[in-house]
Protein backbone atom coordinates (compact mmCIF):
# COMPACT_ATOMS: atom_id res chain seq x y z
CA UNK A 1 0.00 0.00 0.00
CA UNK A 2 1.33 2.84 -0.75
CA UNK A 3 1.70 6.55 1.57
CA UNK A 4 -1.03 8.48 -0.19
CA UNK A 5 -3.08 5.75 0.08
CA UNK A 6 -2.01 5.08 3.56
CA UNK A 7 -2.94 8.80 4.14
CA UNK A 8 -6.76 9.08 3.05
CA UNK A 9 -7.47 6.06 4.96
CA UNK A 10 -6.29 7.55 7.90
CA UNK A 11 -8.37 11.07 6.93
CA UNK A 12 -11.77 9.44 5.98
CA UNK A 13 -12.67 8.99 9.92
CA UNK A 14 -11.83 12.69 10.90
CA UNK A 15 -13.80 13.81 7.57
CA UNK A 16 -16.86 12.33 8.71
CA UNK A 17 -16.23 13.81 12.23
CA UNK A 18 -16.15 17.63 10.78
CA UNK A 19 -19.18 16.78 8.67
CA UNK A 20 -21.22 15.63 11.83
CA UNK A 21 -20.11 18.63 14.02
CA UNK A 22 -20.77 21.07 11.46
CA UNK A 23 -23.87 19.76 11.03
CA UNK A 24 -25.06 19.76 14.50
CA UNK A 25 -23.71 23.31 15.21
CA UNK A 26 -25.98 24.22 11.87
CA UNK A 27 -23.71 25.05 9.70
CA UNK A 28 -25.06 23.27 6.42
CA UNK A 29 -22.61 22.46 3.64
CA UNK A 30 -22.91 24.81 0.74
CA UNK A 31 -25.54 23.88 -1.91
CA UNK A 32 -25.38 25.18 -5.55
CA UNK A 33 -28.77 26.97 -6.62
CA UNK A 34 -30.26 27.61 -3.26
CA UNK A 35 -31.59 30.84 -3.26
CA UNK A 36 -29.67 33.78 -0.74
CA UNK A 37 -31.75 34.71 1.72
CA UNK A 38 -31.42 38.49 3.18
CA UNK A 39 -31.07 39.52 6.58
CA UNK A 40 -33.95 39.00 9.13
CA UNK A 41 -35.98 36.44 6.44
CA UNK A 42 -36.58 32.99 6.55
CA UNK A 43 -37.28 30.75 3.44
CA UNK A 44 -40.84 30.21 2.46
CA UNK A 45 -42.70 27.02 3.18
CA UNK A 46 -43.57 27.11 -0.45
CA UNK A 47 -41.39 27.39 -3.59
CA UNK A 48 -38.27 29.07 -3.49
CA UNK A 49 -39.01 32.84 -2.22
CA UNK A 50 -38.40 33.89 1.11
CA UNK A 51 -40.24 35.83 4.15
CA UNK A 52 -39.21 38.24 6.59
CA UNK A 53 -39.27 37.53 10.02
CA UNK A 54 -41.90 39.40 12.47
CA UNK A 55 -40.62 42.58 13.40
CA UNK A 56 -39.57 43.32 9.58
CA UNK A 57 -41.13 44.47 6.51
CA UNK A 58 -40.08 43.40 3.22
CA UNK A 59 -38.45 46.43 1.39
CA UNK A 60 -37.17 45.77 -2.09
CA UNK A 61 -35.05 42.52 -1.76
CA UNK A 62 -33.87 43.04 2.28
CA UNK A 63 -35.83 42.97 5.21
CA UNK A 64 -36.31 45.91 7.34
CA UNK A 65 -37.36 46.74 10.47
CA UNK A 66 -40.89 47.87 10.95
CA UNK A 67 -40.87 50.99 13.01
CA UNK A 68 -43.42 51.11 15.50
CA UNK A 69 -44.73 54.59 16.75
CA UNK A 70 -45.61 55.42 20.38
CA UNK A 71 -49.03 53.51 21.27
CA UNK A 72 -49.02 50.89 18.59
CA UNK A 73 -48.33 47.06 18.22
CA UNK A 74 -47.57 44.33 15.62
CA UNK A 75 -50.39 42.97 13.71
CA UNK A 76 -51.37 39.78 13.53
CA UNK A 77 -49.37 39.30 10.15
CA UNK A 78 -46.09 40.55 12.27
CA UNK A 79 -45.22 43.25 9.14
CA UNK A 80 -47.64 45.84 9.44
CA UNK A 81 -48.80 48.09 13.12
CA UNK A 82 -51.93 49.22 14.25
CA UNK A 83 -52.27 51.89 17.04
CA UNK A 84 -53.91 50.91 20.73
CA UNK A 85 -57.15 50.79 21.99
CA UNK A 86 -58.00 54.73 22.31
CA UNK A 87 -55.58 56.00 19.45
CA UNK A 88 -56.16 56.29 15.77
CA UNK A 89 -53.97 56.23 13.10
CA UNK A 90 -52.70 60.15 11.77
CA UNK A 91 -50.30 59.15 8.92
CA UNK A 92 -47.44 57.63 10.84
CA UNK A 93 -48.51 58.20 14.09
CA UNK A 94 -51.15 57.20 17.11
CA UNK A 95 -52.99 59.88 18.16
CA UNK A 96 -55.04 60.04 21.53
CA UNK A 97 -58.97 59.78 20.61
CA UNK A 98 -60.98 62.25 22.59
CA UNK A 99 -63.61 60.44 24.04
CA UNK A 100 -66.81 62.81 24.94
CA UNK A 101 -69.07 62.16 27.70
CA UNK A 102 -71.26 59.42 27.99
CA UNK A 103 -68.88 57.55 25.26
CA UNK A 104 -66.34 54.96 25.35
CA UNK A 105 -63.31 53.88 23.03
CA UNK A 106 -63.92 51.26 20.59
CA UNK A 107 -61.26 49.09 18.83
CA UNK A 108 -62.02 49.92 15.21
CA UNK A 109 -59.04 51.30 13.16
CA UNK A 110 -61.66 53.83 11.45
CA UNK A 111 -64.36 56.10 11.98
CA UNK A 112 -64.14 58.42 15.30
CA UNK A 113 -62.66 55.74 17.74
CA UNK A 114 -65.81 55.98 20.12
CA UNK A 115 -69.26 54.50 20.55
CA UNK A 116 -72.07 56.06 22.67
CA UNK A 117 -73.20 54.59 25.48
CA UNK A 118 -76.34 52.77 25.41
CA UNK A 119 -79.34 55.20 26.08
CA UNK A 120 -77.15 57.54 24.22
CA UNK A 121 -76.41 58.55 20.01
CA UNK A 122 -73.66 60.21 17.69
CA UNK A 123 -74.64 64.05 17.23
CA UNK A 124 -71.51 65.10 15.62
CA UNK A 125 -69.00 64.94 18.03
CA UNK A 126 -71.14 64.27 20.94
CA UNK A 127 -73.50 61.99 22.44
CA UNK A 128 -77.15 62.84 22.92
CA UNK A 129 -79.59 60.83 25.40
CA UNK A 130 -82.08 59.14 23.64
CA UNK A 131 -85.56 60.11 24.93
CA UNK A 132 -87.03 56.37 25.07
CA UNK A 133 -91.32 56.61 24.97
CA UNK A 134 -93.48 54.46 27.38
CA UNK A 135 -93.42 51.13 26.74
CA UNK A 136 -90.47 50.48 24.83
CA UNK A 137 -86.94 49.90 25.45
CA UNK A 138 -83.65 51.41 24.42
CA UNK A 139 -81.35 49.15 22.01
CA UNK A 140 -77.36 49.51 21.38
CA UNK A 141 -77.53 50.21 17.81
CA UNK A 142 -75.81 53.31 16.97
CA UNK A 143 -78.51 53.55 13.84
CA UNK A 144 -82.04 54.38 14.05
CA UNK A 145 -84.71 55.59 16.57
CA UNK A 146 -82.29 53.83 19.41
CA UNK A 147 -85.42 51.95 20.93
CA UNK A 148 -87.98 49.51 20.10
CA UNK A 149 -91.69 49.05 21.51
CA UNK A 150 -92.13 45.83 23.55
CA UNK A 151 -93.95 42.50 22.64
CA UNK A 152 -97.61 43.98 22.24
CA UNK A 153 -96.47 47.33 21.18
CA UNK A 154 -96.51 48.85 17.55
CA UNK A 155 -94.67 51.56 16.42
CA UNK A 156 -97.11 54.47 15.74
CA UNK A 157 -95.31 58.04 14.66
CA UNK A 158 -92.94 58.25 17.80
CA UNK A 159 -94.93 55.90 19.83
CA UNK A 160 -95.77 52.73 21.12
CA UNK A 161 -99.47 52.09 20.99
CA UNK A 162 -101.05 48.63 22.29
CA UNK A 163 -101.40 45.89 19.58
CA UNK A 164 -105.28 44.94 19.49
CA UNK A 165 -105.76 41.09 19.16
CA UNK A 166 -109.14 39.95 17.91
CA UNK A 167 -111.06 37.33 18.91
CA UNK A 168 -109.39 33.86 17.68
CA UNK A 169 -106.17 35.97 17.04
CA UNK A 170 -103.30 35.64 18.97
CA UNK A 171 -99.63 37.94 18.96
CA UNK A 172 -97.68 37.07 16.10
CA UNK A 173 -93.78 36.05 16.33
CA UNK A 174 -92.29 40.10 16.11
CA UNK A 175 -94.42 40.75 18.81
CA UNK A 176 -96.39 44.25 16.80
CA UNK A 177 -98.80 42.16 15.56
CA UNK A 178 -101.53 39.45 15.18
CA UNK A 179 -102.62 36.38 13.26
CA UNK A 180 -105.48 34.08 13.26
CA UNK A 181 -105.73 30.70 14.89
CA UNK A 182 -105.61 27.84 13.15
CA UNK A 183 -109.44 27.88 11.10
CA UNK A 184 -109.30 30.90 11.19
CA UNK A 185 -108.73 34.01 8.52
CA UNK A 186 -107.90 37.57 9.00
CA UNK A 187 -110.57 39.87 7.55
CA UNK A 188 -109.78 43.49 7.91
CA UNK A 189 -109.59 43.69 11.59
CA UNK A 190 -110.99 40.34 12.62
CA UNK A 191 -110.97 36.47 12.59
CA UNK A 192 -113.56 35.02 10.67
CA UNK A 193 -114.31 31.17 10.58
CA UNK A 194 -113.22 29.16 7.66
CA UNK A 195 -116.06 27.91 5.99
CA UNK A 196 -115.23 23.89 5.30
CA UNK A 197 -118.19 22.44 2.91
CA UNK A 198 -118.91 18.70 3.25
CA UNK A 199 -115.89 16.25 2.46
CA UNK A 200 -113.41 18.88 3.11
CA UNK A 201 -110.84 20.04 5.69
CA UNK A 202 -108.44 22.39 6.71
CA UNK A 203 -105.57 22.50 4.60
CA UNK A 204 -101.65 22.67 6.38
CA UNK A 205 -101.98 26.58 6.47
CA UNK A 206 -105.28 26.42 8.37
CA UNK A 207 -106.97 29.13 6.99
CA UNK A 208 -108.03 27.48 3.53
CA UNK A 209 -109.54 24.03 2.72
CA UNK A 210 -108.98 20.86 0.35
CA UNK A 211 -111.35 18.19 -0.83
CA UNK A 212 -111.11 14.33 0.48
CA UNK A 213 -109.73 11.96 -1.72
CA UNK A 214 -112.61 11.19 -4.03
CA UNK A 215 -113.98 14.34 -4.53
CA UNK A 216 -113.27 17.34 -6.92
CA UNK A 217 -113.63 21.74 -6.18
CA UNK A 218 -116.16 23.05 -7.97
CA UNK A 219 -116.40 26.76 -6.55
CA UNK A 220 -117.36 26.75 -3.03
CA UNK A 221 -118.07 22.74 -2.68
CA UNK A 222 -116.84 19.21 -3.10
CA UNK A 223 -118.47 17.09 -5.26
CA UNK A 224 -118.40 13.12 -6.07
CA UNK A 225 -115.65 12.50 -8.93
CA UNK A 226 -117.80 10.06 -11.83
CA UNK A 227 -115.31 7.25 -12.11
CA UNK A 228 -116.01 5.73 -15.97
CA UNK A 229 -115.54 2.66 -17.19
CA UNK A 230 -111.80 1.63 -16.79
CA UNK A 231 -110.52 4.33 -14.86
CA UNK A 232 -109.27 5.05 -11.65
CA UNK A 233 -108.55 7.35 -9.42
CA UNK A 234 -105.19 9.45 -9.34
CA UNK A 235 -102.37 10.28 -6.79
CA UNK A 236 -103.88 13.91 -6.08
CA UNK A 237 -107.00 12.11 -5.18
CA UNK A 238 -109.36 14.70 -7.21
CA UNK A 239 -108.90 13.25 -10.52
CA UNK A 240 -109.03 10.35 -12.52
CA UNK A 241 -106.86 8.44 -14.94
CA UNK A 242 -107.62 5.83 -17.46
CA UNK A 243 -106.12 2.02 -16.85
CA UNK A 244 -103.34 0.47 -19.22
CA UNK A 245 -104.56 0.09 -22.53
CA UNK A 246 -106.78 2.95 -22.47
CA UNK A 247 -106.82 6.64 -22.73
CA UNK A 248 -108.82 9.64 -22.48
CA UNK A 249 -111.68 11.17 -24.43
CA UNK A 250 -113.65 13.38 -23.37
CA UNK A 251 -115.10 12.10 -20.07
CA UNK A 252 -114.53 8.36 -21.20
CA UNK A 253 -111.84 6.12 -21.50
CA UNK A 254 -111.46 3.78 -24.79
CA UNK A 255 -109.39 1.88 -26.22
CA UNK A 256 -105.98 2.25 -27.14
Amino acid sequence: MTSSRRARRLLRPWLSVCVFLMTASGVAPAQTGAPALPNHARASAYGSSWDCLRGFQQEAQTCVPVELPANAYLDSSGHRWECNRGYLKAGRQCVAVRVPDNAYADESAFGSGWQCNRGFRQNSQSCTRIVVPPNAYSVSSPFGRGWECNRGFRLVGETCAPVTVPANGFLGRSGDDWQCERGFVKRSEACTAVEVPANAYLDSSGNGWKCERGFRQERSACTALQLPTNAYIDYSGNNWNCADGFRKQGETCVSD
